[in-house]
């Protein structure tokens, strides 16, 4: 899948992707955390973790013997750019239906008097 909106959207569409962000969003951690926290094999985790680094969510790297995995917030730019496009266009709707609501109301008050 080369388009990366879709990588993105594929990554976080799992639910134990979504905890490996959460549990890494306070710091990184190392596989063997993760296979504790999520109480999966190591490579279980290590296949998760290469669908969230295909995504560009996250990034590895090499300390000693260990392979620090880190939050990489960049990569949800642009799922959080696509989304606010239609969050502002749904806004703009439900806007104007409250314009309606407000003007019906409105009208109905005043005829209610006459």
């Amino acid at each position: 899948m080369s388009d990366p909106l879709s990588r993105t959207f594929l990554a976080l569409a799992d639910p134990t992707r979504r905890a490996i962000l959460s549990q890494i969003a306070d710091g990184p951690l190392t596989v063997n955390d993760l296979v504790a926290a999520n109480h999966l094999s190591q490579p279980g985790i290590s296949k998760h973790l290469k669908v969230l680094e295909e995504a560009c969510l996250i990034r590895r790297e090499r300390v000693a013997k260990t392979r620090p995995v880190h939050l990489d917030p960049a990569g949800l730019q642009g799922a959080a750019a696509w989304i606010d496009h239609y969050r502002q266009h749904w806004q703009g709707a439900f806007d104007r239906i409250d314009a309606l609501i407000a003007r019906l109301q409105d009208e109905e008050t005043k005829h209610g008097r006459q």
